[in-house]
């Protein structure tokens, strides 16, 4: 499928993708074959093959509720009205709402001083609190609406909702912005080193030691053209598999432990540049261990992120 798709390919993918792999080929060309045939209807009767697309892909309807039909799957849970609806945002929630709740409290508890154990537990304790609370009230809202008879509009579907589909799950677009986000990352390090950016009137002050010049920042442009050729490779192979997953993982790794290793040391952050930010010149004890815990925090989160992200997308390329 190109990666500019038409309507029609989008409808039936966003249809199909629901649907078990076994029974995928079939439902495809079932729609192929009765969308064309209502398209050239339309064309014999005097519309344009635009126009009469859009009526028939309007006329099938939302692809979820399509999909549900082929797969015999009703929608009953809260009631048809509402269902996709509450579904959808559910997800949505379910996939935003608890992560930063256990960043926030994992967060909280490290600068307070607590405990390892307390940390993780009073994270992981928020964290299914949060899931319940989304989960319950979510639920108990679309409830209300559907027994109250509510004559709440919900936003008509519409074919500027199909998703765009990308050859073989993987789009130019995400290449694309992934090596661009490196490349500023180089930009960013070479601008910290030769401009800074906190200019005193005088010599600049970078933010990095000056000190990882050049073998510690060496050692970072190394990890980013691995990153680089790592997005490349992804894009060229299509999708995501378990072995570039697994490079993903040595490569997220490789920085975390090298940014800590810095940061642990005092070696990542410019002292000169801690002086510039503090006016007296004086940098507290608690305010040194503050800044290090929330740098470290960030150290460790990003490349958990980039981690966790690498294999999700690795699992929805072995379904599909």
């Amino acid at each position: 499928m190109p990666i500019t798709a038409t309507l029609t390919e989008r409808y039936i993918s966003a249809t199909i993708r629901g649907l078990r792999p076994e029974t995928q080929d079939d439902v495809r060309a079932e729609l192929e074959a009765s969308i064309a045939d209502a398209v050239e209807a339309r064309i014999g009767q005097g519309e344009s093959s635009e126009t009469a697309e859009r009526a028939v892909l309007t006329e099938l309807g939302d692809p979820g509720l399509l999909a549900a039909g082929y797969a015999d799957r009703p929608l009953h849970l809260i009631g048809p009205k509402y269902y996709l609806t509450w579904w959808r945002l559910l997800k949505l929630l379910l996939w935003v709402v608890p992560v930063f709740v256990l960043l926030a409290v994992a967060l909280g508890q490290i600068l307070s001083g607590a405990p390892t154990g307390e940390v993780i537990g009073s994270s992981v304790v928020a964290t299914l609190g949060a899931v319940v609370h989304i989960c319950f009230w979510t639920t108990l809202v679309f409830v209300i609406l559907e027994r109250s008879n509510s004559e709440t509009s919900l936003p008509e579907w519409d074919l500027d909702q199909l998703p765009e589909p990308s050859a073989n799950g993987v789009g130019r677009a995400d290449a694309i912005a992934s090596i661009v986000f490196l490349v500023l990352g180089v930009g960013a390090v070479l601008w910290d080193a030769l401009l800074g950016f906190f200019p005193t009137g005088g010599a600049p002050i970078p933010l990095l030691n000056p000190g990882l010049w050049p073998w510690g920042v060496t050692m970072l442009f190394v990890l980013i053209a691995a990153e680089t050729l790592l997005a490349i490779a992804v894009y060229a192979r299509g999708r995501w598999t378990v072995g570039l997953a697994v490079v993903n993982t040595v490569l997220a790794v490789a920085f975390a432990v090298w940014a800590l290793i810095l940061l642990v040391r005092g070696e990542l952050v410019n002292p000169a540049f801690l002086e510039f930010v503090f006016a007296d010149g004086i940098v507290e004890d608690d305010v040194l261990r503050i800044l290090a815990i929330v740098t470290g925090f960030c150290l460790v989160a990003f490349p958990l992120w980039d981690i966790v992200d690498g294999w999700i997308k690795t699992a929805r390329a072995s379904r599909s």
